[in-house]
């Protein structure tokens, strides 16, 4: 009976004041709540499916912020309006849980609206830090960080910030800072670790996203269908080809697969990419022996995709093809385990942060070339387990190294085994074990 009771307290509120599904850490936050016995609420917008695992939770969803012809500055307190009415109604229907657990960035109205009801109800509150919502709103102000909003947002993050029980953050960086300048603690630094579901796969699973991917992009169709079956070739794709006995195997001078996944927003700047392939087709032309034809995906959704693709559309390229796919759930860990190398623009607004993205790849053993930044060495160490770059030329240049004589270069074999050995050691350690080592046991304080 005293176990059961127990069992029932362990309730937990996890809040996203954004699209639950392109929230992965607070998914899998949700998730191992999950898995350690915890009634789960999540609050916050369904604009694209959530893990299935997260079918045991109760999601309560927010009504999206209503189209206004306001002014810019009017829209946002419009939006920090509806979005306080919005929260404090999901708040009040649910069951008084044991703890909040708050993303931030976005801060406000969040912090404010949580802080209050915690304090109202004594419930624990628990905000996992993983950039500063001032330095993202002075991204897109002509002021920067100058602005008198920006300085009264930061003023309303930190107070309320400091209001929380406890803290966790996805760097030591950021760590050190907000102890340090921001006066809050305790902090715990919880890294982002992939979870089981990014890994490494064999050559015919590959073969199955390729003839699936095929269907609606023909950039992985092959360029000739013709006598393949008089060739002992069953199906074939652009890259792969499955013989009668069922073995699969890459064609021979098969393209290149080079992978990245961006949000389309100004923080990740992807015209830096585009000049990198453009100085990547010209050498490729130059020296078509060398160099293998490269397939880019690029996967995600943002606001300047539409701007980006018609910037694509109109490049006359022979050796590089991009498609842009927004890919299931289920289907964006295979393609980055497919991928050949990937790539990440990401730059943090705070400089405190580090990309998911590249956690993903690493998980899937896939290496990187990331744009640097000032605690990016945190994950992604030049030469270790990656390359690092600092504008197109350096990208450029990895690029042709990477690529040159691909996929048969002795001296890329090395490097690609000596990555090998780094992302191996990474992937020991995943999302599940490294919560269970450094989050559960604090949250376990908090029942």
């Amino acid at each position: 009976m005293a176990a059961e009771l127990q069992h029932k307290k362990r309730h937990a509120c996890v809040i996203v004041l954004g699209d639950i599904g392109r929230s992965p850490r607070m998914q899998y936050h949700a998730q191992s709540l999950l898995e350690d016995n915890y009634n789960v609420d999540i609050i916050g917008y369904l604009e694209t499916r959530p893990l299935e695992a997260l079918s045991a939770c109760k999601i309560h969803e927010l009504s999206a912020v209503p189209v206004t012809n306001l002014t810019p500055q009017l829209k946002l307190l419009f939006k920090a309006f509806w979005q306080t009415l919005s929260l404090l109604m999901a708040l009040i229907s649910i069951r008084r849980p044991n703890f909040l657990l708050v993303q931030n960035p976005p801060g406000i109205p969040t912090l404010i609206v949580c802080y209050l009801y915690c304090a109202v109800t004594r419930t624990k509150l628990a905000i996992d830090w993983h950039n500063y919502t001032y330095t993202v709103l002075a991204m897109g102000t002509a002021a920067g960080e100058q602005s008198r909003l920006i300085r009264l947002v930061k003023r309303l993050e930190r107070y309320f910030g400091s209001k929380a029980h406890t803290h966790f953050c996805v760097t030591r960086a950021m760590q050190d800072d907000l102890q340090r300048n921001w006066n809050i603690g305790p902090v715990t630094v919880l890294y982002d670790r992939a979870p089981t579901q990014f890994h490494p796969i064999d050559l015919p699973q590959k073969h199955e996203l390729f003839m699936k991917l095929s269907k609606d992009y023909p950039q992985f169709m092959p360029q000739c269908y013709a006598d393949l079956k008089q060739s002992g070739v069953l199906e074939a794709t652009a890259l792969t080809q499955k013989l009668a006995n069922g073995s699969v195997l890459y064609k021979p001078q098969r393209q290149a697969i080079l992978v990245s996944s961006t949000s389309w927003t100004p923080d990740e700047d992807f015209g830096l990419l585009l000049k990198a392939l453009q100085a990547y087709e010209k050498a490729a032309l130059a020296e078509p022996q060398l160099y293998p034809a490269l397939l880019c995906v690029i996967t995600g959704k943002g606001p300047q995709k539409e701007q980006y693709e018609a910037e694509i559309a109109k490049m006359q390229w022979q050796k590089v093809s991009i498609v842009t796919p927004w890919l299931e759930i289920e289907d964006y860990p295979s393609i980055l385990a497919s991928a050949d190398l990937g790539v990440c623009l990401h730059w943090s607004t705070s400089g405190l942060d580090l990309p998911m993205k590249v956690v993903d790849m690493f998980g899937s053993g896939l290496p990187v070339c990331a744009y640097n930044f000032k605690c990016l060495d945190e994950l992604v160490k030049h030469g270790e387990n990656g390359f690092v770059f600092s504008d197109h030329h350096e990208l450029a240049e990895q690029l042709r190294i990477w690529f040159e004589n691909f996929p048969n270069n002795p001296s890329i074999q090395e490097t690609q085994t000596r990555f090998g050995r780094s992302l191996q050691q990474f992937q020991e350690l995943r999302w599940r074990e490294s919560w269970r080592l450094n989050a559960a046991p604090i949250l376990e304080a908090f029942l």
